[in-house]
């Protein structure tokens, strides 16, 4: 029966290309809209967790003065007042304390132009850091190499710049041992990284990492540093980060109870703060899919009625020839269903193309993974038979006499 009910709704289809093509075309732009709101959540998420890889390193923390991700403009000011600086003899102090335990790497950054020649790159963001910080964080070196111990203590002025700057300042050549100017002074390109992407909506290929001794020749000392910082082999994260807590709150003479006057931020803390905002904008994901597979079922409905509609004699007559009601159904339903497998799976093709099309220019990585695809479908073929369910009854209600009396 089944068999039969589905040959019967191929000849149908076939016989009719047009009508059944615009059903199709609904049924495709609803479960292309599915799985691009999906796979565009799914990426951004993906996008968050890799930016705070790259931004944190793996089970390392960041020691800084405030941590502004979650706080409001007034907890901001506050912690502003209360919280002081953190100083390069604040990092001194938690190697002092660590034992070997964790590594720690202080950090500052700045904007700067970095000219080459003829040419500059406007606004890069410089980074004074210590060799220490390579340990603690993929850099992600794609020729040469990072910063020496012995650079970092002797200001060696020696520079790692990202592909950003590489490109647009050495387009011929590697960039690699060329010259370049920052601050006013002459620097050596050591290192230039892997292309990197972005972090909180900034793009880390604009990056240069100098000795921090360094930067603070260029630069001056900086007010405040932030101190990256990671638990040795055979101490865990948590461990790592209750060492520099209790340090610094040793360093700044801070009684059982007080508040830290510091904040220490972990990768968690980014991805559940980006998160948050991804959980936000998901909201409106399954209303839009959900109208928008409303919205075809509707079609769908339509077109199968208007098919049951002309073939109202035909019907009568199988019905008088012996057709049992249920084989009308299930060839009633076989054929909204196929409608809207069909233009579901064209859907998912047009999706995967148009994703794959703008992965690159968004930094997003794009791709409709095997569950999407299936619950894409799935949903999909639900919708066909939801939308047959009413032309069904309705074929199978007809008198036959009446049926057979039509034109």
């Amino acid at each position: 029966m089944l068999r039969a009910g589905v040959a019967e709704a191929i000849g149908t289809i076939v016989g009719n290309p047009l009508r059944a093509s615009l059903a199709a075309l609904a049924m495709a732009v609803a479960v292309a809209t599915t799985a691009v709101v999906q796979t565009g959540l799914d990426g951004l998420a993906e996008s968050a967790r890799q930016a705070s890889a790259r931004a944190f390193g793996s089970d390392s923390f960041v020691m800084t003065r405030i941590a502004t991700g979650t706080l409001s403009r007034r907890e901001i000011a506050d912690r502003l007042e209360r919280n002081p600086n953190i100083t390069r003899g604040d990092g001194r102090f938690l190697e002092s304390m660590a034992s070997g335990r964790v590594r720690y790497a202080a950090t500052s950054q700045r904007s700067a132009d970095v000219v080459a020649g003829g040419r500059k790159f406007d606004g890069a963001v410089i980074n004074g850091t210590q060799a220490s910080l390579a340990e603690i964080r993929d850099i992600g070196i794609d020729t040469g190499r990072f910063i020496t111990p012995d650079e970092d203590t002797g200001s060696a002025e020696v520079v790692v710049i990202g592909r950003a700057i590489a490109d647009a300042l050495f387009p011929a050549t590697a960039g690699l041992g060329e010259r370049v100017r920052i601050g006013g002074r002459a620097f050596t390109i050591i290192g230039i990284q892997t292309p990197q992407g972005t972090g909180s909506s900034v793009s880390l290929d604009r990056y240069v990492w100098m000795p921090l001794s360094t930067y603070e020749r260029a630069f001056g000392a900086p007010d405040s540093v932030q101190i990256f910082a990671k638990a040795a082999p055979g101490t865990t994260t948590l461990a790592a980060e209750d060492i520099a807590r209790i340090s610094m709150r040793a360093r700044r003479h801070l009684g059982p109870g007080a508040a830290d006057t510091f904040d220490i931020v972990t990768p968690e803390a980014s991805r559940s703060f980006v998160a948050r905002i991804t959980e936000r904008i998901g909201a409106a994901g399954p209303p839009i899919s959900l109208m928008a597979l409303i919205a075809a079922i509707v079609v769908v409905t339509n077109t199968t009625l208007v098919s049951v509609t002309q073939r109202t004699r035909e019907i009568g007559v199988r019905r008088a020839l012996g057709a049992r009601r249920r084989h009308i159904i299930v060839e009633t339903l076989a054929e909204a269903s196929l409608i809207a497998i069909v233009g579901g799976g064209a859907g998912l093709l047009v999706a995967s193309g148009l994703l794959r099309a703008v992965s690159g220019p968004v930094g997003l990585p794009l791709s409709i993974d095997w569950p999407t695809a299936i619950g894409s479908l799935a949903a999909a073929g639900f919708s066909g038979v939801a939308a047959g369910w009413y032309p069904a009854r309705r074929a199978v209600s007809v008198d036959v006499n009446v049926a057979l009396r039509s034109d």
